[in-house]
């Protein structure tokens, strides 16, 4: 008596293979960029009168919590002083172990600067500068030391002006709230890193969804190849 088995394997493209495995490596590439933080700040210098209140926008994109985190705001150009070589590094402010540090604070901004606590848990790190004045404009640097991202800084450039003659000046100090719109912060008005993650799934989905229907249809119209071995089964009584 004859029997036929049938053996099968499933054979696959190798450009189906290859989609995959290029699907795949960019899923896990654009999950690990979008794990990364980065500081954000202004590309327009902000632009201020003396007696002002000023605020310096700064933001951590994607946003996520800082309030745990060390947020230092710095003049990157101010100079030590040559006379004292023990001078320790002076903030215009310090937040560290979610509070203050006042006394390694430049005496001139003793008061006048404070960070927004429900910012911070926002990615918020805008600094807020109260009575400006000439001796103010410059760079200011907003850094978060440990950050885990690709950019822990940034530099908000301050702009300090006289009013001419001709503009009203009210009575009391005016509070400029300069907070720049994200897409713009990012860089001449570029997406930013979760346009581009959203972006790419909305692109890689489908394609994950085509090479799956694509392995069943192929499976299901039989693209497989038999090899039939006969057998002879000798049957002895």
């Amino acid at each position: 008596m004859e029997v036929e088995k049938l053996s099968c394997s499933v054979v696959l493209s190798p450009i189906i293979l290859h989609s995959t495995l290029v699907v795949l490596l960019l899923i896990v590439g654009f999950a690990a960029v979008e794990g990364d933080s980065n500081v954000v700040g202004p590309v327009q210098p902000i632009v201020a009168a003396p007696g002002d209140d000023v605020i310096l926008p700064c933001h951590v994109e994607p946003p996520e919590t800082v309030a745990g985190m060390t947020v230092e705001w710095s003049r990157p150009d101010r100079q030590p002083d040559p006379r004292d070589r023990l001078s320790r590094v002076e903030y215009v402010h310090l937040y560290r172990d979610t509070r203050e540090v006042p006394d390694m604070k430049i005496s001139s901004y003793v008061g006048r600067t404070q960070l927004f606590t429900e910012g911070l848990r926002h990615g918020d790190i805008s600094l807020k500068i109260s009575n400006v004045t000439l001796a103010d404009r410059g760079r200011f640097r907003c850094f978060i030391p440990k950050l885990h991202g690709q950019t822990q800084s940034s530099v908000v450039q301050l702009v300090v002006e006289q009013k001419s003659a001709t503009t009203e000046t009210p009575p009391q100090h005016r509070s400029h709230q300069t907070s720049v719109p994200r897409k713009q912060a990012d860089g001449k008005g570029g997406l930013s890193s979760q346009n581009i993650v959203i972006v790419v799934v909305c692109v890689v989905f489908p394609m994950i969804l085509g090479v799956v229907v694509g392995v069943i249809r192929r499976s299901s119209q039989g693209v497989t190849k038999c090899q039939k071995h006969k057998l002879t089964l000798v049957q002895t009584y």
